[in-house]
């Protein structure tokens, strides 16, 4: 059984010394420098008498940072001859917080689809809503080669109002503008 204690319900804040590395094996929410030991965020020490370890509990949560292989959410922002570019705006399943090494990413055309792609623009169009999956952080690509990645909104790219899927094509209800995308399987269900 492990003895974890809370060290007076000790509050600490980022860079504070909490202990040296003589009394103490550095845990988590913790970094040692020069035989001292430092918080790494703000919360509560906490101290194992067994195996003789100090960490910090948080009392913050951290914002979400991607990782290769989360699903995300974007708009396009604009087509390139074999690129679409994307701004993300949210990780599935991880809050409304804002992304922290979060900038511009990338699908290409090979990681539209297991299909053949012919032109990039019977896939994807600007303002459309995405869901894809993280690729290469280094180079931020996304891929959305799965049936429920793809297109999860679309706008008519005539009158700009929002098409409605019918079997395998997008229809706009008002100018019965009809048009392409590599659907989602959510499209139109607003479920991430």
């Amino acid at each position: 059984m492990e003895i974890v204690q809370k060290e007076k319900e000790k509050m600490v804040l980022p860079g504070e010394l909490i202990g040296t590395s003589e009394e103490f094996i550095p845990k988590k929410g913790t970094f040692e420098e020069r035989g001292n030991i430092y918080a790494t965020g703000t919360g509560y020490v906490k101290t194992n008498s067994k195996e003789r370890s100090i960490s910090v509990e948080p009392v913050t949560s951290t914002p979400p940072a991607l990782a290769v292989g989360d699903i995300v959410i974007g708009q396009v922002t604009d087509l390139k001859e074999s690129v679409a570019l994307v701004e993300i705006a949210g990780i599935k399943g991880r809050g409304e917080r804002a992304i922290v090494n979060s900038e511009g990413a990338a699908i290409h055309v090979s990681n539209v689809k297991d299909a053949y792609v012919k032109d990039l623009s019977y896939e994807f169009a600007p303002f459309d809503i995405v869901k894809g999956r993280v690729l290469d952080l280094r180079n931020m690509r996304l891929s959305t080669v799965n049936k429920e990645l793809g297109v999860m909104k679309a706008y008519c790219g005539n009158c700009r109002t929002v098409l409605k899927r019918e079997n395998d094509k997008l229809k706009c209800p008002n100018c019965k503008r009809t048009e392409t995308r590599k659907m989602s399987s959510d499209y139109g269900t607003g479920i991430i």
